[in-house]
């Protein structure tokens, strides 16, 4: 690995840096975005039962915020339940977009890792061809010298591409994840409206 590090030059240095930060990033968000965690079963039938039983105080509201993100819509609308449909629903919208730029966290940064990786790359590849070329004087070819442009040209390509792979594909199914989250949150939240408001038991 030394070997490969030392044969594609200064350039890879920071496509290392990248790759670290990726792998990083990639293993962050694989640990917070599991649905256990963010939309976890049963909550809303238990917010409904303690609804129904009148036990849907402040110290219940206060748990539940600190439970999940589902939790901390379904609070919301607990918290403006006396009021409105209208009211209820806008409480529950504007804490919803707040928690889902929460779980958004850090996928810019990767986004913006799998789209440079390449440019990074190729800006390697650039280096070592200017090396490659500079080297070379009429009636005087170093083979040496040119073996080196290229292993620096070669090297932080595939480095490039390498990392810039498994980030967008990361990338990708982090925002679906997301998407699917912020979906089944809005049902959820919707049906509590709807059972407070008395329109569906």
């Amino acid at each position: 690995m030394f070997a490969i590090v030392q044969a594609a030059g200064w350039p890879i240095w920071p496509l290392l840096f990248a790759s670290v930060i990726a792998v990083a990033l990639i293993i962050e968000r694989s640990i917070a975005l599991r649905r256990a965690k963010i939309v976890p079963a049963g909550l809303l039938q238990r917010v409904v039962a303690e609804v129904r039983r009148g036990g849907a105080n402040d110290a219940f509201i206060g748990e539940l915020e600190q439970h999940s993100p589902l939790g901390k819509v379904l609070a919301a609308g607990l918290r403006n339940r006396n009021a409105s449909r209208e009211v209820m629903k806008e409480a529950i919208e504007e804490v919803g977009r707040a928690v889902a730029h929460q779980l958004e966290r850090y996928l810019t940064t990767l986004g913006t890792i799998a789209s440079i990786s390449p440019l990074m790359g190729l800006f390697g590849t650039v280096v070592g061809m200017i090396e490659m070329f500079s080297a070379q004087t009429p009636g005087s070819a170093d083979p040496h010298q040119l073996a080196h442009g290229i292993s620096i040209a070669l090297y932080n390509t595939g480095f490039g591409i390498l990392i810039a792979i498994p980030s967008m594909i990361f990338w990708r199914h982090f925002r679906a994840l997301i998407d699917a989250f912020v979906v089944d949150m809005e049902q959820q939240a919707v049906r509590l409206v709807e059972v407070i408001h008395g329109e569906r038991q």
